[in-house]
Order: C-alpha cells, then sequence, then structure tokens
C-alpha cells in the first residue's frame, strides 16, 4: 500500500509542468557545439570529482548550489554566495542521455520521484550491495511517478536511456555528445523533519547523508549530499538564454 505521505506529495507533484522555452533552454545549456552551454560544463566539472560515472546535476529548489559561482562568469549573473547548501528537500535532476547514478539508498526518508521531461529508468533493488537482486525496473514519462519509502524500494539506481550520440566526448570520454536529457523532480523527506526537535542533520540514513555503491570499486560509501546549482539561479540562466 502506498503511504497517505506520498500520495499527498505526489498530488502536489502532478501540477508541476516545464514550458516548452525552459526544455528548450535547458537543452541548449548542455549543448557541446557551437558554445558550450553552462550545463555543459558544471558536467566536465563534476567528472573532475568524480570519475566513477557519467555525472547528473542536481538544482536545489531551496538553498544554495555548490557551481552558482560559475553562472556568475558565464552569464554575469551575482548569486549570493559560492558555497552549496546540503539537503534540499525538492530537487530538479537533469539527466543527460546514457547517464546515470550509481546504486544509492534514500535510508529511512519517503519521497518520490516526477517525471518532467524525457525519459528515465528506475531500478530498485534488494539491498544495497554490488549484485544485490533487482526488484524491478520502472520506465517513468512525463507526468509518471515513482516512489520510495523507509521499508519499501529505497535503494534504487537512475538512468536515462535516450540517445546519446555516436561518440562518448569530454574528460575520460564519460560525456555524450547530444544535449538530449530527461529532468525528474524529487521530494525526500525525513521522518524526523516533522518533529523539529528532535531532527538531527548530517545524520547517516537521512536526505543528508545517504550510501551509495561505488561503481568501479564497488564497495559501499557515504556522500554528503548538496546540489549544483540553486533554482533561482538556473531560472535566470534559461531565461536569459531565452531571449538571445
Amino acid at each position: 500500500m502506498v503511504p497517505a505521505s506520498v500520495m499527498d506529495l505526489a498530488n502536489k507533484a502532478s501540477d508541476i509542468r516545464f514550458s516548452a522555452w525552459e526544455i528548450e533552454a535547458i537543452r541548449m545549456e548542455l549543448e557541446l557545439k557551437p558554445r558550450k552551454g553552462l550545463l555543459r560544463k558544471i558536467l566536465e566539472e563534476k567528472i573532475n570529482d568524480d570519475d566513477s560515472h557519467p555525472p547528473y546535476i542536481r538544482v536545489a529548489c531551496t538553498g544554495k548550489g555548490k557551481y552558482d559561482s560559475m553562472a556568475r562568469k558565464h552569464y554575469g549573473l551575482l548569486p549570493d554566495g559560492d558555497h552549496a547548501d546540503a539537503g534540499s528537500p525538492a530537487v530538479l535532476e537533469i539527466w543527460p542521455a546514457q547517464h546515470y547514478s550509481p546504486m544509492h539508498s534514500h535510508g529511512g526518508t519517503t519521497g518520490i520521484i516526477y517525471c518532467l521531461t524525457g525519459q528515465i529508468d528506475v531500478m530498485a533493488y534488494e539491498e544495497l550491495r554490488w549484485g544485490a537482486t533487482e526488484l524491478g525496473l520502472l520506465t517513468l514519462t512525463p507526468g509518471q511517478c515513482a516512489w520510495l519509502a523507509a521499508d519499501k524500494f529505497g535503494v534504487h539506481k537512475v538512468y536515462c536511456p535516450m540517445d546519446g550520440g555516436s561518440k562518448p566526448v569530454g574528460p575520460w570520454n564519460l560525456l555524450n555528445e547530444t544535449s538530449d536529457y530527461a529532468a525528474t523532480f524529487h521530494v525526500y523527506l525525513n521522518e524526523e523533519e516533522t518533529v523539529p526537535d528532535t531532527y538531527v542533520p548530517a545524520e547517516l540514513g537521512t536526505r543528508d547523508v545517504f550510501e551509495y555503491v561505488h561503481e568501479i570499486e564497488h564497495d559501499r560509501r557515504k556522500f554528503a549530499t548538496y546540489s549544483d546549482l540553486s533554482w533561482h539561479v538556473l531560472r535566470r540562466v534559461l531565461a536569459k538564454n531565452s531571449s538571445t
């Protein structure tokens, strides 16, 4: 049975839409040629930090992003500060074609994955372990939603199966030459957040710190969540792009 809290999140997310100009503006920022877009540059920077898998982009709906300062250099925008905040509960994720996340666990959170554009595949696993039993593959297209809870579907891997072009490009050949992508909206809530006096941030098993399986070494590691861009900065980039 789907928890009532998940149904509430899904119902609220069902009203979220990308406009045609937003979809195209994001595509332009993923372009490699004739002008390398901001999102393409961020993807290249992320590979320098972690070359174990093709990167994707997390956009915090609240707070600050790690690469907000790149928007200033790229477009002359002036975001507030140059550091990332941890663990935004609502996140837009941009998945270039053929890119994916490592297998990871969202611990004790309750949440949804709502597809805004493109297509993604979500594989759920029985446990957080390389070679773990696959529980099922769910394909999401715009308007469709997947969910997870503390005791159900909490371990998964997300993949964008769209056409990535004829050849890999970029550092370590981990990027694709096309600007095709999928975009998803994610909300992850910690149970303790409903009781602020007992909530402890940056605790393993919450949205602030989760575990994942490394794609090359196959061991379990911890990851303190952060966002690459803040929504208010990305929105200004897209608006500026659509007017040129």
